[in-house]
């Protein structure tokens, strides 16, 4: 392997939909587990509109293409050059050869570049089975695994991704297992394989192995090998044969990027310095080990929780503000609206059934009214009672709110459930103070969470580290998911519209009013036509309904 050279490829596309066109073209050569020389990145102008949910992941518009794109001809003929004859690797190969390059080089009349090498992502999937929790999205492994933070949904930005991930994670496992050459790889990653986490079904999430002890499970993988599904059938044969074998350590070590300390705790994305995180790779580990490893995840877990509460609270604050400025213009709007949809009703009402279905319809909108002001009422009172915190208050809130969040977490009484209403109520207080910025109940609950609880009138809870080995091994499991559920959740976050505007407010303060300002004019626009088309539906109400007006509006 350390020999031979291959191609790791990207590719950036018009979206899914057939013909796909490529906007983006990425690759960097390798020798072996490492990049060889300077990488290979090309916009194409393929004189095509892209379309918004394209453009929205890439970034890429005809506009910037036209400008900065060459003609496909000319950049495949350099990636000619580049590629040569050389293997062909993608993270997800089968997409980005087979349904975009491929069709690509058959519509532009171009003879096929380099040869297939194996798919990246169905290597990973391998390597790292089960952790994390059958989730091989590529940001989110290199947030599980604190790898550089790139250029995300760019070809060149995921192409160095994967070289991260292939050098400091798939590399020491897959040596770890004995893949040594190249021709290993290619073989390991294209065998047939299914996830040891059950993926759908009335057993999702558990692993086929717990079938050598689970009678339930083993019938459901029976019955999966007489479906009328062949691709089911395979697949229960696959598992059965596994079980049968004898216990694979492979197949049972877990995987996970080491938890650093909370000292030395870093933002998810920072690159992280040479030596800092490793791997720790683990075979059927004593109960030490595993303390060792529950405890790391919870660490890595608190972080991020911490984080994500940390920037969905800015975005609050920035909502917040826009709310209390532009809440009447809202509320109008959402009146209107509702006598609109309501009046609908009410003719349709009239028309069909009569005055008593009528009169149902208006019973209905005095409710829906009633709700809808109680809706604003009590979004205005939590805005007006959140706290103003100083800086330094505002670390020791987060401070307090991690500390909390790792020593309650729900993994502890996962499988406990008379203890689950208690953590319920505890776990609510706890994230109730923190968006109120109740510093006071934080502190109450670190310093004396046993006297808290027995305050409240709750059932007391044993915070002790006394379990056995198979429920810590379930604590692990419910972890890793909880990780990789919070990193897709800050993920997102991060994506959101208005995430992008609280970064813009941090940079122009101002510009949140010019935006409120905006909004109020747009809203009284939208509000003045809702009124219109609501007053001719009153006329039709009153020509037809005769001397009784409607209670609507």
């Amino acid at each position: 392997m350390k020999t031979t050279q291959w191609i790791l490829l990207d590719t950036e596309t018009t979206g899914f939909r057939a013909p796909v066109f490529v906007v983006e073209l990425a690759a960097q050569r390798m020798r072996g587990w490492e990049p060889e020389g300077t990488p290979f990145r090309k916009l194409l102008n393929q004189n095509e509109d892209i379309p918004p949910e394209a453009s929205r992941v890439h970034g890429y518009t005809r506009e910037i293409l036209e400008r900065d794109g060459e003609p496909p001809l000319q950049v495949y003929r350099e990636f000619a050059d580049y590629a040569g004859d050389l293997p062909l690797v993608a993270f997800n190969l089968e997409y980005d050869l087979d349904e975009v390059l491929k069709p690509e080089w058959r519509r532009l009349h171009i003879a096929p570049i380099g040869r297939p090498g194996f798919c990246a992502l169905r290597l990973a999937q391998r390597l790292l089975d089960p952790v994390p929790a059958g989730n091989c999205k590529l940001q989110t492994l290199r947030q599980y695994y604190r790898l550089p933070e790139r250029g995300a949904h760019t070809g060149l930005g995921d192409v160095e991704t994967v070289v991260d991930l292939m050098a400091q994670v798939l590399r020491p496992i897959a040596e770890h297992r004995g893949l040594i050459t190249w021709d290993q790889l290619v073989e390991y990653a294209a065998e047939e394989w299914y996830p040891s986490r059950i993926a759908f079904g009335k057993f999702k999430g558990r692993l086929f192995q717990e079938a050598r002890q689970d009678a339930d499970l083993r019938r459901w993988l029976d019955w999966l090998t007489a479906s009328s599904n062949a691709r089911s059938v395979k697949m229960g044969r696959w598992y059965l044969v596994q079980l049968g074998a004898a216990a694979d350590s492979a197949a049972d070590s877990t995987v996970f990027a080491s938890a650093e300390s909370e000292s030395n705790a870093r933002e998810p994305g920072t690159p992280s310095e040479p030596g800092v995180v490793g791997l720790v790779i683990y075979v059927n580990p004593v109960l030490e080990q595993l303390r060792q490893l529950v405890a790391a995840s919870r660490a890595r877990l608190a972080e991020l929780e911490s984080t994500y509460t940390r920037e969905k609270s800015r975005i609050d604050a920035v909502q917040a503000v826009l709310f209390q400025r532009l809440r009447d213009h809202y509320q109008k709007r959402d009146r209107l609206r509702l006598v609109l949809d309501y009046r609908k009703k009410y003719l349709d009402s009239l028309i069909r059934g009569g005055e008593e279905e009528a009169n149902q319809a208006e019973e209905n909108y005095e409710k829906a009214r009633t709700q809808t002001d109680k809706d604003y009422d009590e979004t205005a009172a939590a805005v007006a009672d959140k706290k103003q915190l100083t800086a330094e208050e505002e670390l020791e809130l987060n401070r307090l709110w991690k500390k909390l969040v790792k020593l309650y977490h729900p993994d502890r009484f996962a499988h406990e459930p008379d203890k689950l209403e208690t953590y319920a109520k505890l776990t609510s207080a706890i994230n109730q103070a923190k968006d109120s910025g109740d510093i006071a109940v934080l502190r109450e609950i670190a310093d004396d969470p046993h006297g808290f609880i027995l305050r409240q009138g709750w059932s007391a809870l044993d915070f002790s580290e006394e379990v056995e080995l198979a429920q810590l091994r379930r604590l692990h499991e419910t972890l890793q998911l909880e990780i990789i559920t919070v990193l897709e959740s800050l993920g997102r976050l991060r994506e959101s519209p208005d995430y992008e505007l609280c970064l813009i407010t941090d940079q122009k303060p101002g510009v949140l009013e010019e935006l409120a300002t905006e909004r109020a004019g747009m809203l009284a626009k939208e509000s003045a036509e809702l009124e219109e088309y609501a007053g001719r539906l009153a006329r039709e109400i009153a020509e037809l309904g005769g001397e009784r007006p409607s209670r609507i509006g």
